[in-house]
């Protein structure tokens, strides 16, 4: 089978299934759109032992309510139960999602709007059958039509989404300078090692701050970031920036956090700047 076959069987595969996948979401079949969504309330949380696996997120235990029946549920997420649960307090909210009917299959989710209408499929293979559709315009046609065909979408979506990029850093850098501060200690070190198939060793530690609040939440959570020497950090007393409307959102260096918010708005303008300059010279050597 020759390269501009190929090609044509990839683009009409990934083409019907794109097709499929949006005649589901027209229909109201997708599983995203059959998944019952509920917001659940945090009863109890335990702190994590010191050196287990930071895997399965802090334990908790959790209420909801099934809006279909009004049966009351008090589940955990000890196991993998959907997205890890990273900072807790007894009272938080967070997101349950299960099967219309199953409410023993439920998933906790950290995005109470996670899951959408099931349009991520039949969009990546839509992005699929377009990318072969170009490589096969580039094979027969020359290499200028891959960057035109590549780097001008990109180009255009990066112009599209800079001014919101920009409004979200301001944003947070707003957010920042209105944290509050109260003292914290970490809790717990959690530590993790992999093997890869060469028999190289990976350790990831993870150490657990815990603080209460100004307005007596008491707060265990991950803090992947901002502490030297973690290995050594438990019992470290350490100072904890907040946001006053949603505790889970916290910094303990406030001028790096802001650093690197500069930075990344940097990174993004350059990214679209390449690959501009890569779809006008693929113009150009039309």
């Amino acid at each position: 089978m020759g390269w501009h076959v190929f090609l044509m069987v990839w683009c009409g595969v990934t083409g019907a299934v794109a097709l499929v996948g949006y005649a589901r979401v027209l229909a109201g079949t997708t599983r995203a759109q059959r998944t019952v969504r509920t917001t659940g309330r945090i009863e109890r949380v335990d702190e994590p032992r010191h050196g287990s696996s930071p895997k399965y997120g802090i334990s908790v235990v959790v209420t909801f309510q099934d809006p279909l029946t009004g049966q009351e549920f008090t589940v955990t997420n000890d196991g993998e139960r959907g997205d890890r649960i990273d900072a807790a307090w007894t009272g938080r909210e967070i997101a349950v999602h299960y099967p219309r009917g199953r409410p023993d299959a439920y998933r906790f989710a950290n995005d109470p709007s996670e899951g959408g209408r099931g349009l991520g499929r039949p969009t990546f293979a839509l992005v699929l059958c377009y990318a072969g559709a170009v490589t096969d315009a580039a094979i027969d046609r020359g290499w200028p039509w891959a960057l035109v065909g590549f780097c001008g979408p990109l180009a255009l979506s990066g112009v599209w989404h800079l001014p919101g990029n920009v409004r979200d850093r301001n944003r947070r850098i707003d957010a920042l300078a209105a944290m509050a501060s109260v003292p914290g200690r970490v809790v717990a070190v959690l530590k993790s090692v992999t093997v890869d198939e060469d028999g190289n060793t990976a350790t990831r530690l993870v150490p657990v701050v815990a603080f209460t609040t100004l307005d007596g939440r008491a707060v265990t959570a991950y803090c992947e970031s901002g502490l030297s020497d973690p290995a050594g950090a438990r019992d470290r007393d350490v100072t904890v920036h907040y946001a006053p409307d949603d505790p889970a959102v916290f910094v303990l260096d406030v001028e790096a956090e802001r650093r690197s918010w500069y930075w990344d708005i940097t990174v993004n303008v350059v990214g679209v700047l390449i690959v501009a300059t890569a779809a006008v010279a693929g113009v150009v050597a039309l």
